[in-house]
């Protein structure tokens, strides 16, 4: 249902149902992979696994094919921002790895991202992944009915910015449903009381970039791929979040 106000699709109950069924197994599957996170293991053995338990649960995956990708699974490495591809690549002690994926239930996507420490982790590279994750659970507490886009994006940026990061501003969040990407655009950055209003029934994938040195962004060879410009290491969270009539509902917990 598309609001005449403000050109966003507005979910049904029914719809909100397969969106929330589609956020639990990716939240499954996601937590299954990170169980098999560890030194020597390659990202396609990975997404091998995202593969199968994508057909356990007889759902669809979200990235396969999609504007032609060709894995289950996005894995980022290191420097790699988002979009990095599944590869005979083993992952190393002091790796981190962002992970990014989706799965369709009835025609209807959940998106959901994770950044992970491989083996032993500097101090500095766990402080990086933590006020991350942070950053997404401030953003999500905005997401209540008379807020708007602009405060999700400021909730990102005041906290990051202050402590030194580069926050990355030409990748960002999203409107899902019916299709993995839909309107509005959902920046790491904003100001309050800007962009689109928040109303009950839409669905938003959110999800902050940080890295350890600037916020430029290079894409790489493959066309795919993602990278810091300063080649400092990143980290991506990300959730998919309903806007309901009292508190926002993460869907892919």
């Amino acid at each position: 249902m598309l609001n005449n106000k403000t050109n966003i699709l507005i979910k049904t109950e029914k719809e909100i149902s397969y969106m929330r069924e589609a956020g639990n197994i990716i939240a499954e599957i996601m937590n299954k992979m990170e169980r098999a996170i560890e030194p020597g293991i390659t990202t396609i053995e990975l997404d091998n696994i995202s593969k199968k338990e994508i057909k356990k649960n007889k759902v669809k995956s979200a990235f396969l094919g999609l504007y032609d990708f060709p894995n289950t699974i996005c894995v980022s490495i290191n420097e790699e921002i988002v979009h990095g591809i599944p590869s005979s690549r083993k992952l190393k002690n002091g790796d981190i790895i962002s992970i990014d994926a989706g799965v369709i239930v009835e025609g209807f996507n959940s998106d959901h991202a994770k950044t992970f420490p491989v083996g032993d982790c500097t101090q500095k590279e766990i402080n990086l992944l933590s006020d991350t994750s942070e950053s997404l659970e401030l953003a999500i507490n905005e997401c209540v009915v008379g807020k708007f886009i602009g405060d999700i994006g400021n909730a990102v940026e005041k906290f990051i910015i202050p402590k030194g990061y580069g926050l990355v501003r030409n990748y960002t969040g999203h409107g899902i449903g019916r299709s993995l990407h839909e309107p509005p655009q959902v920046p790491n950055f904003g100001a309050p009381g800007s962009g689109p209003k928040l109303i009950p029934g839409m669905t938003l994938a959110i999800e902050p970039m940080v890295n350890l040195g600037g916020e430029g962004t290079k894409l790489c060879d493959d066309g795919w791929t993602v990278v810091t410009s300063d080649g400092a290491k990143s980290a991506h969270f990300e959730n998919t979040v309903l806007i309901t009539d009292s508190k926002p509902e993460v869907l892919t917990s």
